[in-house]
């Protein structure tokens, strides 16, 4: 795996870290190149976005109290935030949807990772970049985390809009995918129950756990099972993938799990950090040769 500035010249001849604002590093990417690209912008949420790293030690005058009356201090190590507010949302959005359509392969795949405030708005956007015919489907990734307010009905879900590049000519393994348990598998038969189901358009599947192998400390960092459908489904081996909005590299490690090549860019010197610790740099597969668009024959932009 390669890290980079998107300052300088492109190539896919490897795994690629890029670090750098994510419409110029799309622009330079070769046209009809991914099979799938995961897009999990920020989303505009009005507020600002972070996560503590705290060190907690025994200390009779501290400020936490614990299990059966002890007392412990904290002293803050570390702090990510940015700030997830946009005039002009929308606007925002566009460009990099339009230049995410140019990159798909002909047979490539969008999901796009939004929550319940802005996906109606993102959804005739989609419509209006990619076209309501490219449509596939909307994916509800269900889960249970976090306060419950009392004067409503507790959000806990997140939309997942996933359009096509080819109408029907778009590549689905659905044999690929991992199954789970039946709910009523005694209306199955043993077989069946046995092997479990395919998926469906909701997908329940808990967020990081906080003290996982899998946590990086990274706010808005996803889970791998959630990616690793998306993967398996809509790429072949060895084909491309992209993360123009990276954050801590889920889809890199996803890719790498699932022998998928993978391109991941932010704007984040934090974001950058966390890759690097993740999946390390100038580690993982070798070099290969470029493929065609790579060395300058673009396909051309539609």
């Amino acid at each position: 795996m390669r890290i980079q500035t998107g300052a300088e010249p492109i190539t896919l001849d490897q795994d690629l870290v890029v670090h750098g604002d994510n419409v110029a590093v799309l622009q330079a990417l070769p046209a009809g190149t991914f099979d799938l690209i995961y897009m999990d912008p920020p989303f505009n949420t009005g507020r600002a976005q972070g996560r503590r790293s705290l060190a907690v030690a025994a200390d009779p005058a501290g400020e936490r109290i614990g299990f059966r009356g002890r007392r412990y201090r904290s002293r803050l190590l570390s702090e990510l935030r940015y700030d997830d507010e946009f005039e002009d949302y929308l606007g925002f959005l566009e460009p990099r949807l339009r230049l995410a359509r140019e990159l798909l392969a002909a047979h490539g795949t969008l999901y796009f990772h939004i929550d319940y405030r802005e996906a109606h708005y993102c959804k005739l956007l989609l419509d209006e970049c990619f076209g309501r015919d490219a449509f596939l489907n909307e994916l509800i990734w269900a889960y249970d985390y976090g306060a419950k307010p009392r004067r409503r009905w507790p959000a806990k879900h997140d939309t997942i809009l996933v359009y096509v590049r080819t109408p029907g000519a778009h590549l689905f393994d659905a044999e690929a995918v991992d199954r789970e348990p039946y709910m009523a598998p005694g209306l199955v038969g043993p077989e069946k129950a046995a092997r479990g189901k395919r998926p469906t358009d909701v997908w329940f599947h808990t967020i990081v756990p906080t003290n996982g192998a899998e946590k990086t400390g990274y706010p808005t960092q996803k889970p791998a099972g959630v990616l690793r459908r998306m993967v398996a489904a809509s790429s072949a081996p060895d084909g491309w993938c992209l993360d123009p909005f990276a954050g801590s590299g889920t889809l890199g490690a996803v890719c790498r799990e699932l022998g998928r090549r993978f391109v991941l860019v932010d704007c984040s010197a934090e974001a950058i950090a966390v890759m690097r610790a993740r999946l390390g740099a100038d580690a993982g597969a070798p070099a290969r040769p470029a493929r065609p668009a790579d060395a300058g024959a673009r396909a051309a932009r539609t």
